[in-house]
């Protein structure tokens, strides 16, 4: 954990948010919150000090004033400054609270007491230094992709085929674990989660532990594909994949050694216009598009094998 980081302070329109938190993510922020402050959004983000230089902040900062131009909006005001440790924990927590997503989650900071009256799914969080609040728009599809997802499993079955209840899911680009507990949370019978990072690994096994679930229930490995296949007993039912749309099409070509006939797909972290080109690389491969769900100018592409 670094000692020191960059407090990056950016105060843009709305219409940019989301914009705003695909950029941050891709530099490699840590901890993304954002506030309303009269007609704008003040978005903060947090970076290890060790990772960039004043400079590389410079060129972000061109990156946000030029997103704003294309889309015709004002240009962002950006700050930034060094802050230690304590301050980092604290400063970006404070601007996070309880959010309602879809029509049956919510999303309750770990540090913050649960509601005692709520009939949502409540999944407690603390992302740590890991990507994935729910604050974004990809997170969000995801969620209320899953839903739809287990509304169709919980539908009445015959007797015969209550055995299509026992959905195993596969999330690679874990994160926070977000959208793992909440397959879980929904009715998964397991699911199996991956990421690269090992601060996401860890942010997913603690934010476990804080939702009260069994590492049997949800087993999380440091990795990608490679790692996923050799953890599985079997195909799985599900797969949700909130990456990049470059890291979804480079994956897809090998997600039927962990497929079945009847496993669907649920793939964000796609802008709208790079939405053909994964919708072409899945199609390619044997997956049929369901639906393409929309939030600004991020989808999320629900899909299936057969």
């Amino acid at each position: 954990m670094a000692n020191t980081w960059w407090e990056l302070q950016i105060l843009c329109e709305p219409e940019l948010e989301d914009s705003v938190f695909w950029r941050l993510e891709n530099f490699g922020c840590r901890g993304t919150a954002s506030e309303r402050k009269g007609n704008n959004f003040l978005i903060k983000s947090y970076l290890p000090q060790f990772q960039a230089q004043p400079s590389d902040l410079a060129v972000l900062s061109q990156w946000l004033r030029q997103d704003a131009l294309c889309m015709g909006l004002s240009v962002p005001v950006v700050q930034w400054e060094v802050i230690d440790e304590q301050d980092w924990a604290s400063s970006w927590k404070q601007y996070w609270q309880p959010q309602e997503i879809g029509d049956r989650f919510l999303i309750n900071p770990a540090w913050l007491p649960v509601p005692e009256n709520s009939d949502r799914l409540i999944l407690r969080l603390d992302p740590g230094v890991a990507f994935g609040t729910g604050a974004h728009a990809t997170t969000q599809l995801c969620l209320e992709s899953l839903e739809m997802r287990f509304s169709e499993v919980n539908k009445p079955f015959l007797e015969k085929e209550k055995e299509s209840q026992n959905v195993v899911i596969a999330d690679i680009g874990c994160g926070s674990g977000i959208l793992s507990i909440g397959s879980l949370l929904l009715g998964a019978t397991k699911v199996y989660a991956v990421d690269v990072d090992p601060l996401a690994v860890k942010s997913t096994a603690e934010n476990r532990a804080l939702n009260s679930i069994s590492p049997e229930r949800l087993v999380v490995a440091e990795g990608s594909l490679d790692v996923l296949t050799e953890l599985l007993e079997q195909p799985v039912d599900g797969i949700v994949c909130n990456i990049l749309a470059d890291v979804i099409i480079n994956l897809v070509p090998d997600l039927s050694a962990i497929a079945k006939p009847s496993t669907w797909g649920i793939f964000s972290g796609i802008l709208l216009e790079q939405s053909k080109a994964v919708v072409d690389t899945l199609e390619k491969h044997g997956w049929v598009v369901a639906n393409i769900w929309r939030q600004n100018e991020w989808c999320c592409i629900n899909v299936r094998r057969s």
